[in-house]
């Protein structure tokens, strides 16, 4: 029997840990928040690495893929547990999507359903939308997906980043069908720190990795495939819009038959040597 990609509460192949690594687990906080809470003190950005010196070479592990292999650099660096705070030149060198993939994977491993998302935070720039992963874990007595922005738990950018409310993070999709709708200018979504990574395309791409994360595969921010590169070059039209039209919904109503087929589209469908 094959794993089911949109069965939140099993490991995909990015946020699966090896059997030895399962007494990692041990000393976690048994609650879901408290779980991200120990993810945040394991990883720094690579701007901040490089203002404390850390060398040039461990820039690569931003590049890191699998929860597996980010837990064996964690380890190399310090044989502390997981869950216990590294100093800054401890940690790994990562970006978002490594804090919510790895709280992802322990949410997880607790057999708690939980996902990671792309998208844009709203609350770092006043009328702009950064490129942004967080976690999602689902609250059964709430019914309802509670949105944890990981990396910044310990800031003030939102009154409780521990459950970011309505609009404060947008997914891919939902960043997308606001921009169709032409309820936000699309220039004012895209990546900080660059001149060039704004407006649809890198939001047509967050709805791509959104749908991604969704199925299982956490890729990195950077990672392209199906027809993102054209998307971003400007080469793609009314077609291709539309079918990320059909990502963005299906996305928003979790519609199991639909993820699944668009999972499966030949623009859609992450290639294997992606995922390794």
């Amino acid at each position: 029997m094959t794993d089911d990609p949109l069965d939140h509460s099993r490991p995909g192949p990015l946020t699966r840990f090896r059997a030895e690594q399962s007494a990692l687990l041990d000393g976690l906080p048994d609650d879901p928040v408290g779980i991200c809470t120990a993810v945040h003190d394991l990883f720094i950005q690579p701007f901040d690495a490089a203002r404390l010196g850390i060398p040039e070479e461990r820039m690569a592990e931003r590049n890191i893929r699998p929860v597996s292999e980010l837990v064996d650099r964690l380890m190399a660096l310090d044989p502390a547990p997981p869950h216990r705070a590294r100093a800054p030149e401890k940690r790994v060198v990562g970006t978002c999507r490594h804090w919510a993939t790895l709280a992802c994977a322990l949410l997880r491993a607790r057999g708690m359903p939980a996902r990671a998302r792309c998208g844009f935070g709203t609350y770092f720039a006043a009328g702009r939308g950064f490129d942004h992963w967080i976690t999602e874990y689902w609250k059964a007595e709430e019914r309802r997906w509670v949105r944890v922005d990981v990396e910044h738990l310990d800031k003030d950018h939102v009154a409780r980043p521990e459950d970011l409310a309505p609009g404060e993070f947008l997914t891919g999709g939902e960043a997308w069908t606001r921009y169709r709708a032409g309820l936000i200018d699309p220039a004012t979504f895209g990546v900080p720190g660059t001149d060039h990574a704004w407006g649809p395309a890198e939001i047509s791409g967050n709805t791509v990795r959104d749908l991604a994360a969704l199925g299982g595969r956490e890729m990195l921010p950077w990672d392209e495939w199906g027809r993102m590169t054209e998307a971003y070059d400007g080469l793609t039209g009314p077609d291709y819009d539309d079918l990320v039209d059909a990502v963005a919904e299906a996305c928003a109503r979790d519609d199991p038959a639909a993820l699944t087929r668009l999972l499966g589209h030949r623009d859609l469908a992450v290639p294997a040597e992606l995922v390794g």
